[in-house]
């Protein structure tokens, strides 16, 4: 059987129980759904971020994310999942990010949403740029993104 995924990349933000309700609609076999949601901090290292700017690669960003709804799939007993990212300019305590993981039992859904966000973290192609008291500059990937997203491919 195959689920239900939605991929989507805006620049406008989401409601997040519009997107629990659309993809729980109709389904008795539900008995759990974990949301993730990423927002815009104000600060990081101390620093004072005044926006972020996210850019992506149009139609290979949203390839590589099916590619991974499709691995977390196959891997866990899902009846839907939901992964949303916004791109353009964002202000700190705006939504940057939306997993959206519903299943049977809890244990599937919380490591299907978790093995997705460490994949958008360390892998996804998207492009961040900071724009703070320091001035603005593009974000580096981080060593703890790649550690977290690599732990999945020894289990």
């Amino acid at each position: 059987m195959t689920i239900p995924v939605t991929i989507r990349i805006q620049e406008a933000d989401f409601d997040i129980a519009r997107e629990i309700a659309a993809l729980t609609e109709g389904r008795t076999d539900t008995g759990a759904v974990v949301t993730f949601t990423g927002v815009c901090r104000g600060a990081e290292g101390g620093e004072t971020i005044a926006a972020l700017t996210l850019e992506h690669y149009p139609g290979m960003a949203e390839a590589e994310i099916a590619r991974h709804a499709e691995t977390a799939a196959a891997r866990w007993p899902l009846n839907g999942l939901t992964v949303i990212h916004r791109v353009g300019r964002i202000q700190p305590g705006e939504n940057i990010v939306l997993v959206v993981t519903s299943s049977a039992h809890r244990h599937a859904a919380f490591e299907a949403a978790e093995f997705l966000m460490d994949y958008l973290k360390a892998h996804a192609p998207f492009w961040k740029r900071e724009e703070g008291g320091s001035g603005t500059g593009w974000v580096d990937a981080r060593a703890h993104d790649d550690a977290a997203a690599e732990r999945w491919t020894k289990s």
